[in-house]
């Protein structure tokens, strides 16, 4: 393996940061939009089968791509460290198991028995969050080990508790938790570990990196096309997170990550803007190019889907890059800052809110649920929990996985 040089030390990359504050602020906006009547029909997903994208089908592609771009940086800083192989995958496993468990009680979330269970589903559901919190809260600011090790076998506790009085399905045919789907968090998992190995395997070759983002596209082309039917046996017990896309979508980020970390966290600006240009260029045009053979649809990932948010994700992070690391304007987005910092804590509030509203029985009046009140209702919410993040934040409450 290569090693990585001293010289390019990984340091804190803010337009990094802010591109995921905004993703993680459309996040939130395009998740409450459910609440919301007489909205334009861009702003939310378009059906399956549907050739067509609205923003909330750009949203979770963006936070893939910023996943990846963070591994060459979190990585290549474990290791300068002094921290041994077997270490880095133990991190790595541990961080996926954590998406991936978060994501399948999601899952099961959604296909809660409502009449059928011992513990109501917004009861459920908050302490659910709140075991969440226990297990992965972010310790390092507490010297208490013994204290910070209980708190997190309560938090597992909780977790297997819920599980146990967990009822799924309907009266007539109740069911215990499933892999219906892995949700959003645990997609997010595969697509971090198949990304993070890849780059632990082959460190800073950029080429390799750029041919697992092609063979991934390839992929999820070939599916789409159907030439992967004769895997379907396998289909069920082992395959490649979202037909390819998710890992595409990762391995993009460590493309640019990679580039960034060599050459624009050293302040070598002259090109980036024609690299991530061009790149967005041809990805783009290649969505569009190749549109009648499968249409662009986030339901059943296809590649123009693919392509095309891959390479508005790169024109945001090149629009980033100017105006944050070249510019230095990164205080203009102080306000969403905890979005980009404590990230997981910001995305996983909303099930506290919506929960208690819900036991609560609060209901905002219609006329603020509707039209352009209506959505600025949700971009408010939206920024008022990243308000949250920070308060939390500050008091050193915060997730870290």
């Amino acid at each position: 393996m290569n090693s990585i040089p001293s010289s390019l030390s990984p340091i804190r990359i803010y337009s990094i940061d802010i591109f995921r504050a905004i993703t993680m602020l459309l996040m939130i906006f395009v998740n409450d939009l459910w609440t919301l009547k007489e909205i334009p029909e861009w702003l939310g997903h378009v059906e399956a089968n549907v050739d067509g994208m609205g923003l909330a089908d750009v949203v979770f592609p963006a936070f893939l791509v910023i996943v990846g771009l963070s591994i060459p940086f979190a990585i290549s800083k474990r290791i300068q460290k002094g921290e041994n192989i077997s270490d880095t995958l133990k991190h790595i496993f541990f961080r996926t198991l954590a998406l991936l468990t978060m994501g399948v009680f999601h899952v099961n979330l959604e296909n809660y028995n409502r009449a059928d269970s011992v513990i109501s589903k917004p009861v459920w559901q908050i302490i659910m969050t709140l075991a969440f919190f226990l297990i992965w809260l972010d310790y390092s600011s507490y010297l208490n080990k013994k204290r910070n090790n209980l708190l997190q076998l309560a938090g597992v506790l909780i977790l297997a508790v819920l599980a146990y009085f967990y009822v799924g399905g309907t009266t007539e045919n109740p069911t215990w938790m499933k892999f219906h789907w892995w949700g959003i968090l645990g997609l997010i998992g595969w697509a971090y570990l198949i990304a993070s190995l890849v780059y632990l395997a082959f460190r800073e070759n950029l080429g390799i990196y750029i041919a697992f983002f092609l063979f991934f596209l390839f992929f999820n082309s070939a599916e789409e096309l159907g030439w992967l039917n004769f895997l379907n046996p396998i289909k069920p017990y082992f395959w490649i997170s979202g037909n390819g896309s998710n890992p595409a979508f990762s391995m993009a980020g460590v493309v640019i990550g990679v580039y960034y970390k060599n050459y624009l966290s050293l302040g070598k600006y002259k090109n980036y803007g024609l690299v991530l240009g061009s790149s967005a260029v041809v990805l783009i045009l290649f969505g569009l190019w190749t549109r009648p053979l499968w249409g662009i649809h986030k339901i059943g990932a296809s590649p123009s889907w693919v392509a095309i948010c891959t390479g508005l994700s790169f024109l945001v992070l090149a629009l980033m890059i100017w105006l944050v690391d070249k510019k230095g304007k990164a205080a203009w987005f102080d306000s969403i800052k905890p979005a980009g910092t404590s990230t997981l804590t910001c995305y996983l509030l909303p099930y506290i809110h919506y929960a208690l509203f819900s036991m609560v029985g609060i209901v905002l009046p219609l006329f603020l649920r509707t039209g352009i009140i209506g959505i600025l209702k949700s971009l408010l919410y939206a920024f008022i929990l990243i308000l949250i993040t920070g308060l939390l934040e500050k008091q050193k409450i915060r997730l870290k996985i």
